[in-house]
């Protein structure tokens, strides 16, 4: 009795991290969302993204699959993919400005909130891990945890995966993830026939 007692604790104050997870990833796209993501200006800039990336794709799918036309135009066609490139990465580089001020926002939310938690939870394990992790994880999944049992889990190390899983998933849910073509601005270098 006393054991399931202890275990249920265990699961309670997972779920705690998790839930105040939770509504920490929530809290922080609804300041993004009234800060960012509701205003024309980053409507704007995303479906310019969108156009650009869209029109970078269809280039380089039509030069890799005609190289040899493309090399007969390779000058005029060069300078096209560069010019669409070049709008592609500064309007990435204008969105990533943009979002900068919601950022700030939700880094205090952030900070108030493991604050919260590192208070509530300091020097209690959280969750048990079913393995030994790794040296390198062991100082983040074992931190400020007393004892040698390195599969005890520390609130900061179930909090971060927690922050990162939920809010990405949760951005993605409500279309408010980066535009496809913000983060592979530029990731495509064009290849040099001279190689071919």
């Amino acid at each position: 009795m006393a054991a399931t007692t202890f275990s249920h604790l265990r699961y309670s104050d997972s779920l705690t991290v998790v839930g105040i997870s939770i509504c920490t990833a929530v809290i922080c796209e609804a300041i993004s969302w009234l800060l960012i993501y509701r205003t024309n200006s980053y409507k704007s800039l995303k479906s310019t993204i969108d156009k650009a990336s869209k029109k970078l794709e269809t280039m380089k799918t039509l030069e890799l699959s005609n190289p040899a036309a493309f090399l007969t135009t390779k000058k005029s066609k060069t300078k096209k993919i560069d010019r669409v490139e070049t709008s592609l990465k500064e309007s990435s580089r204008d969105l990533s400005l943009f979002k900068f001020k919601s950022g700030f926002v939700v880094a205090v939310v952030l900070f108030l909130v493991f604050g919260f938690l590192n208070n509530l939870f300091e020097g209690k394990p959280v969750a048990k891990l079913p393995f030994v992790p790794i040296r390198l994880v062991q100082k983040m999944s074992h931190r400020g945890l007393p004892g040698e049992d390195m599969t005890d889990c520390s609130m900061a190390f179930l909090y971060f995966l927690c922050s990162i899983s939920i809010r990405t998933n949760l951005q993605k849910f409500l279309g408010f993830a980066p535009p496809r073509g913000a983060a592979g601005a530029g990731l495509f270098p064009m290849p040099d026939p001279k190689t071919n």
